[in-house]
């Protein structure tokens, strides 16, 4: 009996599933990188990976997971700027600041970010992907409280093994996925005739 015994095995060992679970999530982030116009293996869409419905629910939790996690470390990169100091890193002005009692009060506040971002690599396992994650797709949902992605099922299964597929991707508008809607056309009937007459 599986009493208790939530997830998914997806037919792997438990350190295969967790791989696979962190390479999922991290191409989802890495999708939303600058690309070239001529790179091999560039993403079609930004912040959209397709996978089969089974795997794209199970790492569903864990992009949410560090999407949370990054708006907290910002959260703490925010406060922590009203300590900081804007002169170049060296120099007597940048020195003198940091002997002083802002540094101190900067460091602490600051702390949580820097837990935050090693929170995210230890989850992903990419230090790229949580680059990007902190930088583009954090500030996006700063005020979203929570349900970051979607899950698509698609018509057309797998080749191979006929697999149901699924479109895992980030929800709103910056991720260019909501078109505006089209202006609706009301057509205009003609008067209806009378029998009489």
């Amino acid at each position: 009996m599986r009493h208790r015994r939530k997830g998914r095995v997806l037919g792997r060992s438990p350190s295969h599933q967790r791989a696979l679970l962190r390479n999922l999530a991290s191409a989802l982030m890495l999708t939303e990188r600058e690309v070239e116009v001529d790179e091999v293996g560039a993403p079609k869409v930004a912040g959209r990976i397709i996978t089969t419905v089974a795997k794209a629910k199970e790492v569903r939790p864990l992009v949410e997971r560090c999407i949370t996690v990054a708006k907290r470390g910002l959260v703490a990169i925010g406060q922590a700027q009203e300590f900081g100091s804007l002169a170049v890193r060296d120099s007597a002005e940048w020195k003198k600041w940091r002997t002083s009692d802002q540094w101190q009060k900067w460091a602490r506040a600051s702390a949580p970010a820097v837990t935050a971002r090693r929170r995210v690599v230890q989850l992903l396992g990419d230090k790229k992907a949580a680059r990007i994650l902190f930088e583009r797709i954090a500030p996006r949902f700063v005020d979203r409280p929570g349900g970051y992605t979607r899950i698509l099922k698609l018509a057309t299964p797998r080749l191979g093994d006929a697999g149901p597929r699924a479109m895992l991707e980030f929800v709103g508008e910056a991720a260019g996925l909501q078109k505006p809607p089209a202006p609706r056309i009301e057509s205009v009937k003609p008067p209806r005739k009378s029998r009489t007459g």
